[in-house]
């Protein structure tokens, strides 16, 4: 987690397995008085702190320039190398809290796209108006499935992952495999019965007059990866 004293600065963006990591060089003065600084990864589906791996601290300078000078020689295989390996410890200390919420943000962020279409990204594609009900109920639905991914980018990740082991009586969902969208689905509809969400025909009156509000929560959202 980053402290007071630390200063961050974009490094890079890296590719691993169909998803990217931003990767952040991060350096701060220990008590001693020398600079350390060390990398962290963010992926695309992450929004706070917890979301954030890191390596230990790697450079220990005497100013932060030559930290950074180091930091920016070091090319994109080696930073992918230092992802793995620190993604690898995290497994190692039991923070698959994180990996788990992240795969559910990411097949509801499908689903949702899928049942939507792109009608918040492109801004030719003007909203549904009310004689459109089969394209109403289709970003209605897309809409339940965003709340979900929200709320459960507000869980603490080991939290979530107790939820899901509790919801599936200890089943686990392996996102490889091809039961993974059935399993996953018994997770969102049990979550989507406790959210308030509001009934089709009072979303409707909503959406209707304020699309351009729904249009910009769905494009940060899905586009920008973070929440709105």
């Amino acid at each position: 987690m980053t402290t007071l004293s630390e200063r961050r600065r974009s490094v890079a963006f890296i590719q691993k397995e169909g998803e990217s990591w931003a990767c952040f060089l991060v350096t701060f003065v220990a008590q001693e008085g020398e600079w350390h600084g060390y990398f962290s990864f963010r992926p695309g589906h992450g929004e706070v702190a917890e979301d954030e791996i890191r390596t230990a601290d790697i450079f220990i300078e005497s100013s932060e320039e030559e930290i950074d000078e180091k930091a920016r020689g070091l090319g994109k295989p080696l930073l992918a190398g230092l992802l793995d390996s620190a993604l690898h410890t995290q497994s190692t200390n039991g923070l698959g809290g994180q990996k788990l919420r992240g795969q559910f943000r990411r097949l509801l962020k499908e689903n949702s796209q899928e049942i939507a279409g792109d009608w918040a990204i492109d801004a030719t594609d003007h909203p549904p108006n009310a004689t459109e009900i089969d394209r109403l109920r289709s970003i209605y639905s897309s809409y339940r499935l965003d709340q979900v991914s929200h709320f459960i980018s507000l869980i603490n990740p080991d939290d979530f992952e107790r939820t899901v082991d509790e919801i599936l009586a200890g089943e686990s969902i392996d996102f490889l495999s091809k039961d993974r969208v059935q399993f996953a689905m018994m997770v969102v509809d049990h979550i989507e019965r406790l959210l308030p969400l509001p009934d089709f025909q009072s979303w409707v009156q909503d959406f209707l007059t304020h699309p351009e509000a729904y249009r910009l929560y769905t494009h940060t959202l899905h586009r920008e990866g973070r929440l709105p």
